[in-house]
């Protein structure tokens, strides 16, 4: 699934090719994602003002003033903008099932093979939606501190790794940028997050922070069919640390990389380095 650093990576590539243009025209080919598209949406975005793109957790929000598009790339969704030449030489494919068109002849196109993803329009405040309006803090603002880590888990019997990836405690943090960050932080996945203390959170939060911003420069990582907006993979896959690495040598200590699930998902974590 395409996490923070992915969506991110989307954003700025799109950003700047979309912010001061008018919409055109809507293409929807298949409105069956996991909310059917509003069918509306072919007459509602005509002749709307983009205002910027922003994110909100792994949710793409494009302001058009009256309302914001809620874009999501799902489980193996991703976003390429096309110009009128690559229009051209790229027909649509089985799994592109919605363009957004640009009065500059621009389009935005949605691929989305598993249709886990989402397209929704909201008029009211947008973190007022109910996707957005119980999400924790963002973890690459000020909010997102020790003090608050350890406020949250007080008494929590749930190991930290599944902690780190609840959106209720903070957002993003998906699967692969948790194993990293709790291996740069020294700490064990199996650990209970109530039992971690104020020192150890915060080496945690810095190293959520440090490892986020890596990815985001890398440009991501490269998952099933992600690709950036120019349809360039990322490569912080290329970085990993344990993620992935099951049986092969910790590349500080040398020890064996272990894997285990938690909560449906593997962990990998080097036994000596993490405590």
């Amino acid at each position: 699934m395409p996490e923070l650093p992915e969506v991110e990576t989307t954003r700025r590539g799109i950003e700047p090719y979309l912010t001061g243009h008018h919409i055109t025209g809507v293409i929807i080919r298949n409105p069956s994602l996991r909310w059917p598209i509003p069918s509306h949406l072919g007459k509602t975005l005509i002749g709307l003002k983009i205002h910027n793109v922003a994110r909100r957790a792994k949710y793409l929000l494009i302001d058009c003033g009256e309302g914001t598009l809620i874009l999501h790339l799902g489980m193996s969704g991703s976003l390429r903008l096309l110009t009128a030449t690559m229009q051209q030489q790229t027909s649509p494919q089985k799994h592109d099932h919605f363009d957004l068109i640009l009065d500059n002849g621009t389009v935005l196109r949605l691929k989305d093979p598993r249709r886990f993803g989402a397209v929704l329009w909201q008029i009211d405040d947008i973190m007022a939606h109910p996707l957005l309006a119980n999400l924790g803090p963002e973890p690459l603002t000020t909010t997102f501190n020790e003090s608050l880590l350890h406020e949250k888990t007080r008494g929590c019997r749930a190991n930290i790794k599944v902690m780190l990836m609840n959106n209720r405690i903070v957002v993003g943090i998906g699967n692969i940028y948790a194993n990293e960050a709790l291996f740069r932080a020294g700490i064990n996945p199996k650990v209970a997050a109530g039992r971690i203390g104020l020192n150890r959170y915060k080496r945690l939060v810095r190293a959520v922070k440090e490892i986020l911003v890596l990815a985001i420069e890398a440009g991501g990582s490269s998952l099933r069919d992600f690709v950036n907006s120019d349809g360039n993979p990322g490569y912080f896959q290329q970085q990993y640390w344990v993620y992935g690495r099951a049986g092969q040598p910790c590349r500080k200590c040398g020890a064996i990389i272990r894997q285990i699930k938690q909560g449906q998902r593997s962990s990998f974590y080097c036994p000596k380095c993490q405590r």
